[in-house]
């Protein structure tokens, strides 16, 4: 199964679609988006997506209530709060924002899942830690870095690739 994964899409709307556009490109099953939207009215975009989409919340994300009303309107999305567990093809994927470095740290030395997936510091990466596989997809909103990433990760290959949108 193909995944994609996003972060820190920050309101860009031009580049939240061209995500939107290559994880559908990429025909990916599913998308984890670890937070930072910021605004309710970018949720609507996800729309478009052809896969269904777990998220959570980030740092920077305002108004939850409004976000979660936002999410609840699509058939397809599904808003987790600021932590979700997700089960693909026998691994356990750890989904979070990354803000909070002290729970970040104790989940990757615990070697309890197979992989986490997070993003906040907006720099794409991927690295493992005995049998954890982290990935941080970067930015969608290419602000900080000048770079828009997101990654996809193959639950077969147990590998992620980070895409330059």
């Amino acid at each position: 199964m193909l995944i994609g994964l996003i972060a820190d899409t920050h309101d860009n709307l031009p580049m939240v679609e061209k995500a939107i556009r290559k994880l559908n490109e990429e025909k990916v099953e599913l998308v984890l988006h670890a937070g930072d939207y910021v605004a309710p009215f970018v949720i609507p975009k996800f729309k478009e997506l052809k896969a269904k989409l777990i998220g959570v919340f980030g740092n920077n994300d305002g108004d939850h209530e409004l976000l979660k009303k936002r999410f609840s309107e699509q058939e397809k999305l599904e808003m987790r709060g600021n932590f979700a567990e997700v089960a693909a093809d026998s691994l356990k994927i750890v989904l979070l924002h990354g803000s909070d470095k002290e729970l970040m740290k104790a989940l990757i030395d615990s070697e309890s899942f197979d992989v986490i997936v997070h993003g906040h510091s907006h720099s794409a990466e991927t690295y493992r830690k005995g049998k954890t596989l982290v990935i941080n997809p970067g930015e969608v909103c290419g602000y900080l870095t000048g770079k828009s990433t997101i990654a996809v990760f193959d639950t077969n290959s147990r590998q992620a690739r980070i895409v330059e949108l």
